[in-house]
């Protein structure tokens, strides 16, 4: 297949499988500035050959909507692609090497960089100490942040660059890092970064989602997690490179900081609470494993008063929430602003929750009545859930099944849009929708269907876009050209998946993501028309 250079390009595109709700069967599509032009069979497509730019041979090849990764930290990524990884060490003492060999390798970087770490999975749970680190670089600055983020070790050198850290909240002598005092250390870590270090990360974790079929990607930024350089910086890359489109989040209370940045709104990861790995996540119940119910960063009264400000600024608020406490003070507080400014102005400007692990029935029903999104990590149960796993370890099996219910958020009515939270989880739009398609917990599967809509036109949704994400005549051209095998519809109770030939089904197929089986392999993402990565020929 050749490559497209320009959006303005009439395209057609035949001989393969089209997933469009316009034409279940259809094998052809055209593309015109942009935009969907027209769907439909092999056979009517001969009508458009000869007035097109270019005819793209499919080969059998499935199309599809692009993927959005509807929370995504891409510096971060790109950081990760390009520095020390650690998600896939084995133990702690595997960890150590790779850290002594990776600051054997960049003499010249002021302050090293790693990420991954997750001592739930070492043999004997212990996380690096201090002392360990200062030995395996030489005594030089580290920052390495946990798997979830929300915590981190770090070396003496750089904790020497953070005045008065010892005396943060969080600060731990010898062990990780959390609260106000990962916050400063995080800031001195990653201020550290030049400008042009920082746009290479930028660009490699753009390339890296074009290569995976993702068109685009909702960056979670705010004060806390970068800066404002770094968030200005991506949308200018963005909107001067081809590439994955970026919608940008500023996770402030400062309503108008956050407009004045380009942010559609100030919501991403405004933390209501922490994370579960690292024991900070804001709970009901004590921890099994700690003898605390985690922190809770903003109440129900300051949520409220975020939201209305951001709803009569015409800006999406949104908050990271993961514990039950937390996610319960944020439909609290969602409620009294809809009390205050009008429960149809709070549901039209679409409000979003990140993460919502911890959801009851009384939250799932208080998400649809707010018109609460929720921007949700698949992933998460794949990686942490079960009966042995993390989930399991901070809460016992019990309360660790009833995490990331899925098919009741989508029973109650609740928009989802699915995301990575990458570098906590890998980009992988296909392994998230398996993911929730065989979730841990059956009772909370939902259909290969449902998650491949979360994963594209909930991510667009999810910004207001209702007329995208999806393969209909004038919906923006975003779409993936993958090498995949059968197509079947499968449903969340039919974990034999079938392929509906009925034509009365109106049900078109997508690939067979049985766990242990291959991935759909992308060949060609395009974005508004325009395409941004081809796969070289092997």
């Amino acid at each position: 297949m050749s490559e497209s250079t320009a959006p303005s390009d009439t395209v057609l595109l035949r001989g393969g499988e089209v997933h469009s709700p316009a034409d279940p069967f259809a094998t052809a599509m055209v593309v015109e500035r942009g935009h969907v032009a027209w769907v439909g069979s092999e056979g009517a497509a001969d009508a458009f050959a000869g007035g097109v730019d270019e005819v793209v041979d499919l080969e059998g090849a499935l199309v599809t909507p692009a993927f959005t990764d509807a929370h995504v930290h891409t510096t971060a990524t790109g950081l990760a692609l390009t520095g020390l990884d650690l998600s896939d060490a084995p133990s702690l003492e595997a960890a150590l090497v790779l850290v002594r060999e990776f600051a054997a390798a960049r003499p010249a970087d002021r302050v090293l960089l790693g990420h991954g770490w997750d001592a739930a999975r070492w043999p004997g749970g212990r996380p690096p100490a201090r002392t360990e680190l200062d030995a395996a670089t030489g005594g030089r600055p580290l920052y390495l942040s946990r798997i979830d983020v929300h915590s981190a070790v770090a070396t003496s050198a750089l904790l020497d660059l953070v005045p008065g850290v010892t005396a943060l909240a969080g600060y731990a002598p010898d062990g990780p890092l959390t609260r106000d005092a990962h916050h400063a250390v995080r800031a001195a870590a990653l201020g550290a970064i030049g400008a042009e270090q920082r746009t290479e990360a930028q660009r490699a974790a753009l390339a890296h989602a074009a290569s995976l079929g993702i068109g685009s990607v909702h960056e979670c930024a705010g004060p806390e997690i970068s800066s404002e350089d770094d968030f200005t910086g991506l949308l200018r890359l963005a909107a001067e490179e081809p590439g994955p489109r970026v919608v940008g989040y500023w996770a402030d209370r400062d309503v108008e900081k956050a407009r004045a940045l380009g942010a559609v709104g100030a919501a991403g990861d405004l933390f209501v609470d922490g994370s579960l790995g690292s024991h900070t996540a804001c709970l009901r119940e004590s921890y099994l494993d700690a003898d605390h119910t985690g922190v809770a960063h903003l109440d129900a009264d300051a949520v409220a008063a975020h939201v209305v400000a951001c709803t009569e600024a015409g800006l999406q608020a949104g908050f990271h929430a993961i514990g039950d406490a937390a996610v319960t003070s944020v439909v609290e507080g969602v409620r009294a602003a809809a009390e205050k400014v009008g429960l149809a102005r709070v549901r039209a400007a679409r409000h979003r929750v990140e993460h919502a692990e911890m959801l009851t029935p009384e939250t799932v029903a208080g998400f649809a009545e707010l018109g609460l999104t929720a921007s949700v990590q698949p992933a998460f149960d794949a990686l942490w859930g079960g009966e042995d796993g993390m989930y399991a370890q901070r809460l016992g099996v019990e309360r660790a099944r009833e995490l990331n219910p899925f098919a009741a958020l989508l029973r109650a009515g609740v928009p989802l849009a699915f995301g990575s939270d990458s570098p906590v989880t890998p980009l992988d739009p296909w392994g998230t929708v398996r993911a929730a398609a065989f979730h841990r917990t059956p009772g909370h599967r939902v259909s290969v269907r449902a998650a491949f809509t979360a994963h594209t036109r909930g991510g667009w949704r999810a910004v207001g876009r209702d007329d995208a994400g999806i393969l209909v005549p004038g919906a923006p051209a975003d779409y993936a050209v993958w090498r995949t095998g059968s197509l079947l519809v499968q449903a969340p109770d039919d974990r034999v998946a079938r392929w509906s030939t009925d034509p009365r089904s109106g049900t078109p197929g997508l690939p067979d993501l049985t766990p242990g089986g291959d991935l759909p392999l992308c060949l060609r993402t395009v974005v508004g028309g325009r395409t941004v990565f081809v796969r070289p020929n092997e």
